[in-house]
């Protein structure tokens, strides 16, 4: 990757053009994913989704509604429309050409021809109680790693889905095989608990400098997101003990995560970081809290200073939310192995969650 900067632009978006909900057109039943993550491997690109519903949808009707009730954690594995709900799925897409559209595309089958579960859970990971999520992820070398969250569900709360995070944990496996080994440090498979910024929601991988950024989000006592990020040599990404923690301007870097300081107020623990060439500085990418607008914000380092929110889209939602509950817009990030003309044309998805589909924006910059 070449992180050289020459001439820095400012990030302002010249046209956009909605590409729709991706992934419909499939074999497999999959009626809705969130998530999506992405990275390039050596077969095209690595994705990566959470919650996969699989089964059927009833026109006109709610997703989420199981028997004309909200859906809850022990409904989502055979009743009414669903057939199975894995935690966390993926596909390989061997196209990068995604100006019609994301085709071309293989999800991650099990035996049965099904689409399986990625990171298992453990014998003590109740499937109605806990969730393994999806983060980002990279290939070195012959193995691919990709970052998971760890969730704990819980029956009430402000949304259709409530829950708390448990922590963070990395898995690991080989090329062309895609099966993945949950890694144990400090006698754990959680790295970074729910206390702390939640990395892994984005990985930069600075191959000329043999270091890893990875971009973790923690929420505030006053409900603020705030972003935060670690550092690590690649040739140490499965080892705990090898990050640092960004602890103040300058940069200054910690060992340890509490004196994590924030980069930015606003994302969920989803967004993505890249280098961009056309604009001569890296790129952030993320919702805005859950209100539909998706923004970006450029900085000379990956660490920062970075730039305030710079409005790329808003989305306008096309279906209603079930009664009593908000329309949640989340999950937005670029896909920058997909991007045009050195970064000038980029691509990003998002999700809403009665839609629940990845859903494509392409974006022409300035």
């Amino acid at each position: 990757m070449q992180t050289e900067i020459t001439a820095r632009k400012p990030l302002a978006v010249r046209r956009s053009r909605d590409l729709g909900p991706q992934f419909v057109d499939n074999p497999h039943r999959m009626v809705g994913q969130d998530g999506a993550y992405s990275f390039p491997v050596d077969a095209g690109s690595f994705w990566f989704f959470g919650d996969t519903l699989i089964g059927r949808r009833v026109e006109g009707q709610s997703l989420w509604l199981v028997d004309n009730q909200i859906a809850g954690p022990g409904d989502l594995g055979g009743r009414g429309t669903f057939e199975a709900m894995p935690n966390n799925t993926a596909l390989l897409l061997s196209c990068m050409e995604a100006r019609d559209g994301l085709k071309d595309f293989q999800y991650l089958l099990g035996p049965d021809g099904r689409i399986r579960q990625v990171i298992e859970r453990l014998p003590d990971e109740h499937p109605d109680h806990y969730r393994i999520w999806c983060l980002h992820g990279c290939q070195l070398g012959s193995r691919v790693h990709i970052f998971y969250q760890k969730i704990h569900m819980v029956k009430e709360g402000p949304f259709p889905v409530n829950f708390e995070v448990v922590g963070v944990g990395q898995a690991t496996g080989r090329v062309g095989e895609w099966r993945f080994e949950r890694l144990v440090q400090r006698g754990s498979t959680v790295w970074w608990g729910g206390e702390f910024p939640q990395f892994g929601a984005a990985v930069l991988p600075v191959r000329e400098k043999n270091l890893a950024y990875l971009y973790g989000v923690r929420k505030a006592a006053d409900g603020t997101q705030n972003a935060s990020v670690a550092r690590v040599r690649l040739d140490a990404l499965t080892d705990l003990a090898a990050y640092e923690y960004l602890a103040a301007a300058g940069p200054t870097w910690s060992r340890d995560p509490a004196e994590s300081v924030t980069l930015f107020v606003g994302p969920p623990n989803e967004l993505s970081v890249s280098f961009n060439p056309y604009l001569g500085q890296y790129l952030a990418v993320h919702s805005m809290n859950l209100s539909g607008l998706i923004v970006g914000r450029t900085s000379p380092d990956p660490w920062g200073p970075w730039s305030d929110a710079i409005p790329l889209w808003r989305v306008h939602p096309t279906r209603t939310p079930l009664t009593g509950f908000p329309n949640m817009i989340y999950a937005a990030k670029e896909h920058a192995e997909l991007s045009r003309e050195g970064g000038r044309i980029v691509y990003v998805t998002f999700i809403e969650f009665e839609e629940y589909y990845p859903h494509l924006i392409e974006l022409e910059l300035e």
